[in-house]
């Protein structure tokens, strides 16, 4: 049975990692996470089934006694976006030091040890041909994304010190608006290709299977053709639906909008191997009509902000 350690097992996708290797019942399955209620709350139905370590991703000594007794560590733990951009000394204490701990102890402890690690496609930046990024394209990354540029460095740091490993980078993740903080700020009118956390957990959950396949590659994680809108679009259907929170409001207000996004014409290429995909846009805005009922005040609270994004949908 293959010994499987999540880091950041807490989060949005996270959590769909940790079901899905669940489900499919061959994986002796470790998490290490930051202990505080909310991600306490959020790994008590699973207590019973893992191996739950609370610790720091940047501490040597918990990183290197577990690395050295896993064969796989999906490695998501990081500084959200939208706060990243505004601490950039924790972004790079928690972001490129995790994962430098990670690869170090790989290296030095298990070198056989298959590393999965959670990029993001906010790296390619401003892009000229939104329509059509590939993992070809050249990045643009604005002055203050220190997100996307240590991103950047934890990809270089992983490809030059292992010889197991794969890079996904996923696109806007289909999140939770109503509890969770805003993950990226984008320009209204933007094109946008998404993707849901469940499709993401499970790519990375079944990419164990497919190690040869992937191994030091880089794919664009992402929703495909079917997942294609534009963000004002997605707004107004997640704000009727959701609602929206303090929480979510505020990382509004306080990120600037460098997330560009755009269409991964590349993205097939890990589908194609993994099979990941499992709806389009318009199903998972279907399951969305069942949070109405219990999200009323929410959705009163995101009322005045509907009209606003409504009206940037009708400019071209």
């Amino acid at each position: 049975m293959k010994k499987v350690l999540v880091t950041g097992a807490g989060g949005t996708v996270g959590l769909q990692v940790v079901r899905f290797l669940l489900s499919e019942g061959k994986y002796e399955i470790t998490v290490l996470e930051l202990k505080n209620r909310n991600v306490y709350k959020r790994l008590k139905p699973f207590r019973k089934r893992i191996n739950i370590v609370y610790g720091d991703v940047t501490d040597d000594t918990i990183v290197d006694a577990l690395v050295k007794d896993h064969n796989v560590v999906i490695h998501l733990a990081g500084v959200l976006p939208s706060f990243a951009n505004i601490r950039e000394d924790l972004c790079r204490e928690i972001d490129f030091k995790g994962t430098k701990t990670i690869v170090d102890s790989i290296k030095d402890y298990n070198p056989d040890c298959f590393l999965l690690y959670a990029s993001s496609t906010s790296v390619y930046g401003i892009q000229e041909d939104s329509e059509n990024i590939t993992i070809k394209s050249k990045n643009n990354i604005e002055e203050y994304d220190y997100y996307s540029k240590c991103k950047l460095e934890c990809e270089e740091y992983i490809k030059d010190n292992l010889k197991n490993y794969s890079i996904f980078r996923l696109a806007y993740i289909l999140g939770d608006p109503g509890r969770e903080s805003l993950i990226y700020n984008v320009p209204l009118r933007s094109n946008l290709e998404v993707l849901s956390s469940e499709d993401a957990g499970y790519a990375f959950a079944c990419a164990i299977d497919f190690e040869k396949k992937i191994n030091k590659k880089v794919f664009n994680l992402s929703g495909g053709e079917k997942f294609r809108t534009r963000f004002c679009d997605y707004m107004v259907k997640v704000l009727k639906t959701y609602g929206v929170s303090f929480k979510f409001l505020s990382s509004w207000l306080m990120s600037e909008k460098n997330y560009r996004g755009g269409y991964y014409v590349d993205g097939d290429k890990l589908e194609e191997i993994l099979h990941f995909r499992s709806k389009n846009l318009d199903v998972y805005y279907s399951v969305l009509d069942k949070y109405k009922v219990r999200r009323l005040l929410p959705r009163l609270f995101a009322l005045p902000f509907i009209p606003f994004y409504s009206k940037k949908r009708k400019k071209k």
